[in-house]
Order: structure tokens, then C-alpha cells, then sequence
């Protein structure tokens, strides 16, 4: 066992972890954060995504211990210290961006990442940007206007 010290959501955290746990594991069972989810463990579909240091990551591909020292950002530390949501949660909410809602946390988390690196995408950009993350009900189309609308929300709010 090995002790590792990271930073989620902005709250310092200290845990035992096997060389062999998953970042992905680290969050759910050990630190109580559920909303990232568990998909396939092989970073092919993207429900695990989190922020590291701000970029994006399939959580199931990190060892919890390279996360050591990092600060990482799920789906739980979106949301304002008010409670307020996210323009990307708020815009997935107004435009059902959602079916079963699986896959939500990972594509928004994406989505967080991406926009930070293009705050005014088009709609090819977005739809190549989430290439990694899928949706099993097949919701994409208002995932990505989901994310435009958020993109246009965020750049009004630092204009």
C-alpha cells in the first residue's frame, strides 16, 4: 500500500492505495465520489472522464498514484459552492443533453476541458472533440447543442 496526496474539488485528500488502483477506483470507492462512472475500463467509451490539472482523463487509464500531487476535478466539483450548475450542466438540463444520463459526467467533463481549449467551437469541432466519449442511447445530437449553448454561455460571462 502506498500513500498518496491529491487535491479533488478543491478539498486536499490523503488515501492508501495498491501500485495496481485505478484512478477511476480511488474516486468511487475509496473517496465516495459515484459520479464518475465505470464503463468498460479501457478508455473506450469516456464515462470515467475527469479534469487533471485541468485536462481531461479517462480515469480508468491512471493509476491513482500518478495522480499524486494533482488536482483533479469530477462531475461532483462542477457545480458552484452555492449549488449552482455549470453552464455545461445547466445546458445539458435545458437541452435534455441526457437520455439514461451515463455517459453525462464523462462527456461533460470533456466538454469542460475542450472548451477551455476552443471556447467557441463549431459543431464538427465539438462532434470530433468527443470522439472518445460515446452515448449508448445515442444522444448526441443534443449533447452537442448542449455543449454549443454552454460555449456561447461561458464566453458571454467573461466578455
Amino acid at each position: 500500500m502506498t500513500q498518496i496526496s491529491v487535491t479533488v474539488n478543491g478539498v486536499a485528500r490523503e488515501a492508501e492505495v495498491e501500485p495496481r488502483t485505478l484512478l477511476v477506483y480511488l474516486l468511487r470507492e475509496q473517496l465516495g465520489l459515484t459520479g464518475t462512472n465505470v464503463g468498460c475500463d479501457t478508455s473506450s467509451c469516456g464515462t470515467c472522464t475527469v479534469l487533471v490539472d485541468g485536462e481531461s482523463v479517462k480515469s480508468c487509464t491512471m493509476l491513482a498514484m500518478q495522480a499524486e500531487g494533482r488536482a483533479i476535478t469530477t462531475i461532483e466539483g462542477m457545480t458552484g459552492p452555492d449549488g449552482t450548475m455549470h453552464p455545461l450542466q445547466d445546458a445539458f438540463h435545458r437541452h435534455h443533453g441526457l437520455q439514461c444520463g451515463y455517459c453525462t459526467p464523462g462527456m461533460i467533463m470533456a466538454a469542460a476541458s475542450y472548451l477551455v481549449e476552443n471556447p467557441a467551437p463549431t459543431e464538427e469541432e465539438v462532434r470530433e472533440a468527443l470522439e472518445g466519449n460515446l452515448c449508448r442511447c445515442t444522444g448526441y445530437q443534443n449533447i452537442v447543442v448542449s455543449i454549443l449553448d454552454a460555449a456561447g454561455q461561458m464566453s458571454a460571462s467573461t466578455a
